[in-house]
């Protein structure tokens, strides 16, 4: 078999302003990794120790039109079993080789982090590990003078009972990892944004070259931005307009859904290739 030509391969990018509970409708494939960032259940609280709860973030000012407020009204309409029923639905089943399960990974409150475990044994996902994100800054600049401040993101990986697919070169990968903020050149649009070098770490990890990444509630779109620029295909739900339009606007708008790769320049095993090739030719 022959690896050195290049040929071209759809690498498809799709946003929908819909929610994931309509997404018979679309026909997606299935996924071989599901990140969501779900809810917090922070309510009025959201901007409480974060300086945009008052005028220009100066507390002399007076509070803002974000005081009192939850970051989205959406929020109080996510069903998290609804949620699990989609990942259940969209995510690949069990493959009989190893090392090539899919997973999901989910952000979220630390709070939330037992609950989620415990309801996702109710859908086979039996297994879990945590992963966690230092940042050298902190959004709660309100509290600095009274506790604390909270500096550290946290996500679940959850699988069902083969270990999911594990890309490391051969390293050793900790289960924390620091929190790289993104460049000036990626627009911020979403109050809970995740960092685009974040998100192609987690893709690159549990995922390979033309594998497919579903975002159930995108946001900004930053997950399926990082997936595009590590070659994957995704897909993502978006039901707020305004984050829609700006994902599509500005997020995703020089996305390249079309690209020639050199699959010797690809670190893929013989057996991964021989899919790719077949799935080319049809």
């Amino acid at each position: 078999m022959e690896t050195n030509k290049e040929y071209e391969k759809k690498i498809k990018t799709e946003l929908y302003n819909d929610h994931f509970e309509n997404s018979k409708r679309y026909n997606i494939p299935r996924a071989q990794l599901i990140i969501a960032d779900i809810p917090y259940n922070l309510g009025k609280n959201a901007y409480a120790s974060n300086p945009s709860w008052y005028v220009n973030g100066d507390n002399s000012n007076g509070e803002s039109d974000k005081a009192g407020k939850q970051f989205f009204k959406t929020d109080n309409h996510f069903n998290i079993k609804n949620f699990f029923d989609f990942c259940v639905r969209l995510l690949k089943p069990e493959p009989k080789k190893s090392s090539e399960a899919p997973c999901m990974i989910i952000f979220c409150a630390f709070e939330q982090i037992n609950y989620i475990v415990e309801l996702a044994k109710d859908y086979g996902f039996n297994h879990y590990q945590p992963r966690f994100f230092i940042k050298n800054y902190s959004g709660q600049v309100l509290k600095a003078n009274m506790r604390a401040v909270g500096a550290t993101e946290f996500a679940v990986i959850l699988y069902r009972d083969k270990l999911p697919k594990f890309r490391n070169n051969g390293k050793m990968i900790y289960d924390w990892a620091l929190w790289r903020r993104d460049s000036s050149d990626v627009p911020k649009i979403h109050p809970t944004q995740k960092p685009i070098m974040v998100l192609k770490d987690l893709i690159e990890t549990y995922t390979d070259p033309f594998d497919v990444v579903i975002d159930p509630v995108a946001g900004s779109g930053t997950t399926l931005r990082a997936a595009a620029e590590c070659s994957r295909s995704s897909y993502g739900f978006e039901i707020e307009k305004p984050f829609y339009r700006a994902a599509k606007e500005k997020m995703l708008v020089n996305i390249q859904t079309s690209m020639l790769f050199d699959f010797e320049e690809i670190p893929i095993t013989e057996s991964q290739a021989t899919d790719i090739f077949d799935f080319i030719e049809g």
